[in-house]
């Protein structure tokens, strides 16, 4: 627990870090926080804060920059930032509804500009829905499954089975699965199969389970996540000074494999949420920080957008980007 002392203290030294990226010194603390304090009673307090591992001193330097806990402190209990409403201002950003790539394309560019690092957004992930299963014997132990949603999207998928099936066969399992399991979600038949497969006929379950994976993994080719504004990195202070930062942070973008894993995170969460490096393992790098929000097509959260920059950001500006940019996306997604 802190006192207000401390509390006014840290705060002032994290909004002076943030804007000067220097080591705070007593000095200029004292002139930042506007507290009447001694030069010794500042640097007591300073100590204490280190002593709690809110704040570190350099090697090189005899002020002090945040830690990852302080900079959570700060966010949790000292920002007062409040996410700005919609106007229709002339200089109020825009996300045109014309197709859903390009929105979604537009908002990364948009989070991008208006941070001046990076924006990430996840594209909305289809939920597979069957209208219509359909066998094919290709060839001994050879089935193409074919897979129809409702909007008329066609997947295809080629699975081996353990046994051969007559075309007879599987046109009766094309017709009761059908039949049975149409209208549901590939999470939901997965669900039902595993207390119905008992009852279910040999083939017929087999034939189901093998076009629920092929389903799944359809889904999972689906999802893709959108970035813009990587080059911005190169000129943030915080990591161009370090070639090895840089050449992670670009790994992390190129293979975005564990960026899907974070955005995934943020997509549980309601409202903006920030991840600080070095807090948790959510966030894989100590110097970077992500500020991020879900968005929503009609009422369902879809996905995730967000910006991701160094630790050392306006951490108030970038929750009203984040927030006015879902907004703007779940407006333009979703049907009036």
């Amino acid at each position: 627990m802190l006192d207000e002392r401390a509390k006014t203290l840290l705060k002032a030294l994290v909004e002076r870090y943030i804007a000067d990226g220097q080591p705070v010194g007593s000095r200029t603390l004292s002139r930042a926080s506007g507290l009447d304090l001694s030069p010794a009673t500042i640097r007591n307090v300073m100590a204490d804060l280190e002593d709690l591992g809110l704040i570190a001193s350099p090697h090189t330097s005899a002020g002090r920059i945040p830690t990852a806990r302080g900079y959570r402190i700060f966010v949790d209990t000292m920002l007062t930032a409040q996410p700005r409403d919609l106007g229709p201002g002339p200089d109020a950003p825009q996300i045109h509804p014309d197709q859903p790539q390009r929105v979604i394309a537009s908002a990364a560019h948009l989070l991008s500009n208006l941070s001046n690092f990076v924006g990430v957004v996840t594209a909305p992930r289809k939920v597979g829905v069957f209208h219509h299963i359909e066998f094919l014997r290709l060839s001994e132990r050879r089935i193409l499954v074919i897979l129809v949603t409702p909007d008329g999207d066609v997947q295809n998928r080629v699975i081996l089975t353990a046994q051969d099936y007559t075309q007879g066969q599987l046109q009766e399992a094309s017709n009761f699965l059908t039949a049975q399991y149409a209208g549901l979600s590939i999470e939901q038949v997965r669900e039902r199969l595993k207390t119905e497969v008992d009852a279910l006929r040999g083939e017929i379950a087999t034939l189901m389970q093998a076009a629920v994976a092929a389903g799944t993994e359809a889904d999972d080719q689906q999802e893709q996540v959108v970035i813009s504004g990587e080059r911005n990195l190169l000129t943030v202070q915080d990591f161009s000074s370090d070639m090895g930062s840089l050449r992670k942070l670009f790994d992390l973008f190129e293979q975005k494999t564990q960026l899907m894993r974070l955005l995934d995170v943020s997509s549980r969460a309601e409202g903006v949420r920030i991840y600080i490096g070095g807090e948790s393992r959510v966030v894989p790098f100590e110097e970077l920080s992500v500020v991020s929000a879900p968005y929503e097509v009609n009422g369902q959260i879809v996905g995730t957008l967000g910006v991701i920059g160094p630790t050392r950001m306006a951490y108030d500006r970038m929750i009203q980007i984040v927030d006015i940019t879902s907004r703007l996306v779940s407006n333009a997604l979703s049907t009036k």
